[in-house]
C-alpha cells in the first residue's frame, strides 16, 4: 500500500505538479511542502477558475484535506498573507486547515533587495532567480542568523536577530550594491502583525506527521521546482536554493527515509527552462514556437516565457536514478498532437564522445551536443482522452519508447490542464 506518496519534478520544473497534485489529493488525509519558497507557481484549473498558487500546497482546495509547510521551507510572511486573501475570497477555508513548521525561515524585504540588486549587478551572468529573497533567505538559515517562524513566539528575542540582520544586509546593500536600504522601526512593526496571523497556525509538523503515519494516513510531499534545479545535483550555478528532489522531503519535513512509499516524477513530454543555463535540447525554431504557443509556456510565478525543446532522456536518466523514481506522470502530451515527428534526445557528443549520462555543473553541460532518435508524430488531438486504448497508436508508440529509454513505467497521462483530463494506467494511492 502506498500511504506516502512524494510528487516532484523530474526537469527544470514547470511541468504541471499543481494540477497531478490536486488530482491525486482527491485520496490524500495532508499534503506538504518540503521545499522552496514562493518563487514556485503550481497552477489548478477546475472548471472555468484557474487558481495559481505559489506557497500554499495544492491540497488546500479540497475540503477535507490538511496542508503543512514543513521547516525546509523559507517563509514569506507577505506571499503567505496574500495567498491566503486571495483563497478567502474564492470561499476557500485556509486558517483551520493549514499548519507552519516553527522551524521555518522569514523571508524578509532585505532579502529580496538583495535578491535583485544582486542580480542587477551579475548582467548578462544573471542566474534568472525570480528576485523573491529566495536565496538570500537560505543564506541566513546556512549562517544561523535568520529568523524562524517560532522566533516571533518570543518578540523581544526575534527584535534583537532582525537588528542583527539588517545591520549587516543594509551595509551590503548601501556600500556594495549602492541600493536602498530597510527600515527596522518598519519591519518591526510587520513582525508584530505576522505573529498574530501566523503563530495560531504554527505547529510541530514533524510530529504531526508521524501522527499520521501511525494512523495510516495517506500522505502526499508536493516539490516544487525540479530536479535539475536542485542545489547540489541541478545544473548549478544555474539553480534553486534548495533541494528539489526526494532525498529533500526527509530533511524538509523531519520524516524518516524509510517512510516514503512512491516516488512519482512528473516529466513534461516535451522539455521547458525558464531563466538561463544550459539546454542541449532547445529550439529556436518554428518548432519551439509552436509547443511555447499551444503549451502556454509562461512562468506561473514570473510571467516569463520559457525556452523550449526535444523531451531529454539524458537528463531524465539523472532525475530517476537521483529520486528513485517509482512511476512518472506525462504531461502536456496534447501539446504535441500535430507536430509531423517528435524526437528524444537520448545521448550527448562532446569532444567526438558521446555519452548517456548527464554530466555535473553547467559549465560541462554548455558545449553539450544532442543524439536524436526520431519518431513519427500521430496528427490527431488526445486532448481529453482518459483511456489509454483511445490514443493514437504513434502515441502509444511515444510512450512506450520513453518507458523503455527509462526503465519507468509511465503510469498516469494527462491529456489537459483540467483535473480529471487523465489515462491513469496505474492507482498510485
Amino acid at each position: 500500500m502506498n500511504n506516502n506518496l512524494v510528487v516532484l519534478g523530474a526537469q527544470w520544473g514547470d511541468e504541471g505538479k499543481g494540477k497531478i497534485v490536486d488530482m491525486l489529493t482527491a485520496e490524500a488525509d495532508a499534503v506538504v511542502r518540503f521545499q522552496g519558497g514562493h518563487n514556485a507557481g503550481h497552477t489548478i484549473v477546475v472548471g472555468d477558475e484557474t487558481t495559481i498558487l505559489h506557497l500554499i500546497p495544492s491540497g488546500i482546495l479540497r475540503q477535507n484535506v490538511d496542508c503543512y509547510i514543513g521547516n525546509g521551507v523559507v517563509l514569506s510572511p507577505h506571499a503567505l498573507l496574500e495567498e491566503m486573501t486571495m483563497l478567502a475570497a474564492r470561499g476557500v477555508e485556509v486558517a483551520n486547515k493549514l499548519f507552519l513548521s516553527d522551524g521555518c525561515p522569514l523571508i524578509l524585504p532585505c532579502h529580496i533587495l538583495l535578491d535583485q540588486a544582486r542580480e542587477r549587478a551579475r548582467g548578462k551572468s544573471a542566474i534568472g532567480t525570480t528576485g523573491r529573497g529566495i536565496g538570500p533567505a537560505y543564506e541566513d538559515k546556512i549562517a544561523r542568523r535568520g529568523l524562524r517562524l517560532g522566533d516571533l513566539s518570543r518578540m523581544d528575542r526575534a527584535l534583537e536577530k532582525l537588528e542583527a540582520v539588517l545591520d549587516l544586509h543594509n551595509f551590503t546593500l548601501k556600500n556594495y550594491y549602492q541600493h536602498e536600504q530597510c527600515d527596522y522601526a518598519q519591519l518591526a512593526d510587520q513582525l508584530h502583525t505576522w505573529s498574530e496571523i501566523m503563530l495560531p497556525m504554527m505547529t510541530d509538523v514533524s510530529a504531526r506527521l508521524h501522527d499520521l503515519q501511525q494512523q495510516h494516513k495517506k500522505i502526499l510531499f508536493e516539490g516544487a521546482q525540479g530536479t535539475l534545479l536542485d542545489i547540489d545535483h541541478g545544473t548549478y550555478p544555474y539553480v534553486t536554493s534548495s533541494n528539489t528532489t526526494a532525498g529533500g522531503v526527509c530533511a524538509g519535513s523531519g520524516v524518516a527515509p524509510g517512510s516514503i512509499d512512491y516516488v512519482l516524477a512528473i516529466v513534461k513530454a516535451y522539455t521547458t527552462r525558464v531563466g538561463g543555463g544550459p539546454f542541449p535540447t532547445e529550439l529556436n525554431d518554428s518548432v519551439g514556437e509552436e509547443l511555447g504557443r499551444r503549451g502556454h509556456e509562461f512562468g506561473a510565478t514570473t510571467g516569463r516565457q520559457r525556452r523550449c525543446g526535444w523531451l531529454d532522456v539524458v537528463a531524465l536518466r539523472r532525475a530517476v536514478h537521483i529520486n528513485g523514481v517509482s512511476g512518472i506522470c506525462f504531461t502536456k502530451l496534447d501539446v504535441m498532437d500535430q507536430l509531423e515527428e517528435l524526437r528524444i534526445c537520448v545521448a550527448y557528443t562532446q569532444d567526438g564522445q558521446s555519452f548517456e549520462s548527464l554530466p555535473f555543473n553547467a559549465d560541462n553541460i554548455e558545449n553539450c551536443q544532442p543524439e536524436y532518435i526520431t519518431l513519427p508524430g500521430w496528427q490527431t488531438s488526445t486532448v481529453g482522452m482518459t483511456d489509454f486504448a483511445q490514443l493514437p497508436q504513434n502515441a502509444k508508440a511515444y510512450i512506450s519508447k520513453v518507458e523503455a529509454l527509462l526503465n519507468v513505467p509511465i503510469d498516469i497521462i494527462s491529456t489537459g490542464p483540467e483535473r480529471n483530463e487523465n489515462i491513469i494506467r496505474k492507482r498510485i494511492y
